[in-house]
Formats: C-alpha cells, sequence, structure tokens
C-alpha cells in the first residue's frame, strides 16, 4: 500500500486489495520513463529501473516472488558526504490471505518481478537538498514487495497445483547480503524504512539489520503507517487485522520468523501486531502514524465519538514516551496512508506543533533532539 510508495498492478488485483482492506488506498502511480543522469533529471522525482536479484535462484536460496520469479529492488547511488549513508525501504501493498488471492497477485507486480515497472523516486527519496536536507544524497534503495506476506514467508514446498512460493523472509535475507556485497557493509549512517505492509518488517528486522552492521555508527529503523492496533472495544470503530495475520502464519509459514519472546507469551498472530513487538526491538526506532489512518479507521467523518475512541485506543498502545532516543514518534490527525512519497516535500508536509515531519525525524536521527510528537486534536484536520 504505499505505502511508501505503490506500483500500479492491474485493475483486478487492485479490486483485491481494495475488497480486501475495505479502504481506498493512496496509488502511486510509475509510469514509465528512462533513466536521467544526476545532472539533467528533476531533482524532485526521478524514474529508477529495477535491478533483478538473479543470485538469489541460483546460490540455492530460492528466495523468489509469488510466482517463482527472483526478487527485485530499485536502487540510487548516493553521492558527496552521503556516498556511504544508506537507506533501504520495504514497500508495502497489502497481503494475500488465501491461495485464491495469493494467485491472482502472482500476475501482478506485487507477485512477480516481471511485471514491475520503472518506479518514481520522490519524497524521502528526493535527490533536492531544499526538499531532502539530511537524505538527499545517500544511497537510496525500495525493495519491491512481491511476497505477499510482508517479508516474513518461508514455506519450502510448493503445490505443483498452484505454483505459488511463500519465501518472503529469504527475500528480505537475499536482498540484505546482495546491498552488503554492494557497499552496505561499509555504511557511517544506515536506516531500515517500511511503510504499511513494508512497516512491521522494517520493525521485525531492525536488530537484525543492525546486527549485519556491527561498525555502523549510526543505525536507526522508521515505520511509516504500519503501527495498526488489534482493536478490542469496539469492531465498528477500527479495522481489525487479525484474520489478515493469522492467514500469515499459516499459509506463509510466518511463525518462524517472529521472535521467540513474543510467540511465547501469546499466538503467533498477535505479535503481528507492533503494540505487541516493539518492547521487544533493542534498535532506536521512530513511528509516524495517524490515528486515522484510512486502513485502520472504519469510521465516517461524522462518527466523531468512535473516531475519538480510536485515537485513545491508538496512543495508549504507541511506544512509551520515556526514553525518546530509542523511540521517536510523529502522530498527525489527517485521514491518509503513506506520508514519506507524498508529503515529505515542503509543499505538502504533515506538521505536529508547529514542527514539520522532516525536520522532527532528521532531528532524531542524527541526535540533534528527541521529538516524540503527538497532535493535540481529537479529531481529522484536514
Amino acid at each position: 500500500m504505499f505505502s511508501a510508495g505503490i506500483m500500479v498492478a492491474t485493475r483486478s488485483f487492485e479490486l483485491v486489495i481494495l475488497l480486501l482492506l475495505c479502504t481506498s488506498l493512496t496509488v502511486l502511480l510509475a509510469e514509465s520513463a528512462p533513466n536521467q543522469q544526476k545532472d539533467t533529471y528533476n531533482y524532485d522525482e526521478y524514474f529508477v529501473e529495477k535491478t533483478i536479484l538473479k543470485n538469489a535462484v541460483s546460490k540455492g536460496a530460492d528466495a523468489v516472488c509469488l510466482d517463482g520469479s527472483p526478487p527485485a529492488f530499485y536502487m540510487d547511488r548516493g553521492f558527496g558526504e552521503g556516498a556511504q549513508s544508506w537507506m533501504i525501504h520495504l514497500s508495502g501493498g497489502g497481503w494475500c490471505r488465501d491461495v485464491r488471492e495469493c494467485q491472482n497477485r502472482s500476475t501482478t507486480s506485487f507477485g512477480s518481478s516481471k511485471h514491475m515497472p520503472p518506479f518514481k523516486f520522490r519524497g524521502h527519496f528526493s535527490n533536492n537538498k531544499n526538499a531532502n536536507p539530511d537524505l538527499f544524497n545517500w544511497n537510496k534503495v525500495m525493495v519491491a514487495y512481491c511476497d505477499g506476506g510482508a517479508f516474513t514467508g518461508d514455506v519450502e514446498t510448493v503445490d505443483p497445483a498452484t505454483n505459488l512460493h511463500f519465501r518472503g523472509a529469504r527475500i528480505f535475507s537475499a536482498v540484505m547480503e546482495d546491498l552488503l556485497s554492494k557497499g552496505l557493509k561499509d555504511a557511517k549512517n544506515a536506516l531500515l524504512i517500511g511503510s504499511s505492509a513494508g512497516a512491521y518488517p522494517a520493525m521485525l528486522y531492525c536488530d537484525r539489520f543492525s546486527k549485519l552492521l556491527p561498525n555502523t555508527p549510526r543505525l536507526k529503523c522508521l515505520t511509516d503507517s504500519g503501527y495498526f492496533i488489534n482493536v478490542n472495544k469496539n469492531l465498528q470503530k477500527g479495522k481489525g487485522f487479525k484474520t489478515i495475520y493469522k492467514a500469515l502464519v499459516t499459509l506463509h509459514g510466518s511463525a518462524k520468523a517472529l521472535p521467540k519472546s513474543c510467540t511465547s507469551r501469546m499466538k503467533p498472530e498477535l505479535c503481528f501486531f507492533p503494540q505487541n513487538m516493539q518492547q521487544y526491538i533493542k534498535t532506536p526506532l521512530y513511528t509516524i502514524m495517524s490515528p486515522f489512518d484510512i486502513v485502520q479507521n472504519n469510521c465516517s467523518a461524522n462518527q466523531k465519538k468512535n473516531l475519538r475512541e480510536l485515537r485513545l485506543e491508538l496512543l495508549s498502545k504507541l511506544p512509551n514516551a520515556s526514553d525518546t532516543k530509542s523511540r521517536g514518534a510523529f502522530i498527525d490527525s489527517q485521514f491518509h496512508h503513506a506520508r514519506l512519497q507524498s508529503y515529505w516535500n515542503p509543499q505538502n508536509v504533515s506538521v505536529v506543533n508547529n514542527v514539520t515531519m522532516i525536520k522532527a525525524f532528521g532531528d532524531w536521527y542524527f541526535d540533534r533532539q528527541y521529538y516524540y510528537l503527538i497532535d493535540k486534536h481529537d479529531l481529522p484536520i484536514p
């Protein structure tokens, strides 16, 4: 879903996603366009061609998309002082909960690298220093999402009747191994990001990412529009995700990717909720979220009581604000989903307490000031 960026799929698959989430999602169009050099392209938006990770199959890892094709990512090299700084973004795009949904997905860019078009880099991927002052010259990687299981699946057996491969966890490992060989191992600054369905694995693999880079002086993680909560009080006010997460455990074999510190205390599907997981993460983690996120929220604008209750429930399940160096947050009050590509620019930026999202995160990441910001409005604002 986004999340921070979503490639356009076929209309039929788009309908599947809409039905799955019962909501309209922000879709980032990725039309075809030729790559251009840094001195000629529009610094706010530019297209990047996919890199197919063929050795993910040839090395025997069998880290493949739903249809068995090799995984892919989009990469733009850093330059100048940012040449040894890396941001790696795990893309979002919903989930597939059963064989039929996964088969439909496997014929699209969400399930096969065969169908992935060039991807538009913008927002936090911008090379414009004025729009993106802290990250403009970094190495930027968008990991394409083609497994349908939030990069957590790991099933060895392939049913010949469906030819579906559930290998999301292997895809994450294969991409990291390849990026390490491309210079990530020498990173001075590193950032693992995830949006929407990619937010959870960014949290899940945050400590693992840190262990891959033991000599990196500054390494942190960021989740965008993926802090979905387990709404218990009133299912009418917020979408429930238990059914989706249970499918990830049963169909995708995701339980083995989850921390035993959590699964020893509760059912594996409950460990997909950040409220039950974030306390086990040792690496500094920043959360960008809205209580009224259109994927979580099940209320219309005039259901004010339910909206207020949903907001309070989310706030009660956020990381503790007592250690803002370890846990930062930017919680706005808008109807939206996925902020980093659409709202990471001076012309269209989210603001909380007179601090922009760009400044709040940048200051937190670089240890200039540890922002934990929560918008005071208890109802959605324009």
